[in-house]
């Protein structure tokens, strides 16, 4: 059996291919049916490490860095779901990927649901996994990254010690309402992250295209029935205090046909907390469906008669 916590970056090394003039890092490994593993913000492809050799004996594993994160390009441009949704597509189109099961995680839900919409044909299934876009609430934490001035204060954050979760680790969980664990290390290592300029003003951009003061702006719970014509599974983790698990149970309502998991001891990562269940859940459900067939007649009837 696969070692869940092996360093995928050993085996499976970033690789660089060039998309509209800007370089996009990604994993790639393994044969058999795609999966596209789409991280969240601050994030990128490292945030799957402990699930990427398991999948990829059975699948072939595509993880890219999202632009604006990890190794990828920082380019002064277009941040919105659609423009991620877009250079995505083109990566699977370049790697000549036919189609895949999308997964994707916080940000990266909200943009697997943005490719499906935009661009069907390319998708099998549809994983959300503590998924963004479903409802406004969202993690104060977030919605204060997307205020004025913003970009004066984060920096500051990440070279004053407050990533450091020493002395100041209990004043850090009161206020942002996280525990201690992978959560937390996730977040910090984000955070960590935008030290770097080009990194930091990609992350502002991201996060004010579907968030603002008041929660998530971005809302995809008015197209979710068109999901219910491929197969599609929610995982979320009970715990999450980023993004509450009411989401996934809604858009489980919302959804025709669709299969929910929930992880009682996971917060936000469930994919990091619970990795060989995760896996055995992505695997048993991709050989346990058939793929989605495009019935474009059929699509143009559910959003006219909507």
């Amino acid at each position: 059996m696969a070692d869940p916590f092996a360093d995928p970056t050993a085996t499976y090394p970033l690789e660089q291919i060039r998309l509209h003039g800007h370089q996009v890092a990604y994993r790639k490994a393994g044969e058999g049916p795609a999966i596209l593993l789409i991280h969240g913000i601050t994030s990128s492809s490292d945030t799957w490490d402990r699930v990427f050799e398991p999948l990829s004996e059975r699948f072939t594993v595509i993880a890219p860095d999202l632009i604006g994160h990890g190794q990828s390009a920082k380019p002064r441009g277009d941040y919105s779901m659609g423009a991620y949704a877009s250079g995505l597509r083109d990566l699977l189109v370049a790697l000549e990927i036919d189609s895949a099961t999308y997964v994707g995680h916080s940000l990266g839900g909200g943009i697997a649901m943005q490719l499906a919409y935009q661009h069907p044909e390319f998708c099998e299934r549809l994983v959300l996994v503590s998924s963004g876009g479903l409802g406004p609430e969202v993690s104060v934490m977030l919605r204060a990254a997307t205020l004025p001035g913003s970009e004066l204060v984060i920096p500051w954050m990440t070279k004053a010690g407050v990533l450091g979760l020493g002395r100041n680790v209990g004043h850090l969980l009161g206020r942002v309402g996280l525990q201690p664990g992978t959560d937390l290390e996730e977040v910090a290592r984000g955070f960590a992250s935008l030290a770097d300029t080009e990194a930091m003003k990609a992350f502002v951009h991201t996060l004010r295209a579907s968030v603002d003061l008041e929660g998530q702006r971005v809302d995809a719970r008015d197209r979710l029935y068109l999901a219910g014509e491929g197969p599609s599974l929610i995982v979320w983790g009970e715990r999450d205090r980023i993004i509450p698990v009411k989401h996934g149970r809604e858009a489980h309502e919302l959804i025709p046909g669709n299969r929910l998991e929930v992880f009682p001891q996971s917060g936000h990562f469930p994919h990091r907390d619970e990795p060989l269940r995760f896996a055995g859940l992505l695997r048993d459900f991709i050989e346990s469906t058939e793929p989605a067939a495009v019935d474009y007649t059929r699509l143009r009837h559910l959003a006219t008669a909507r």
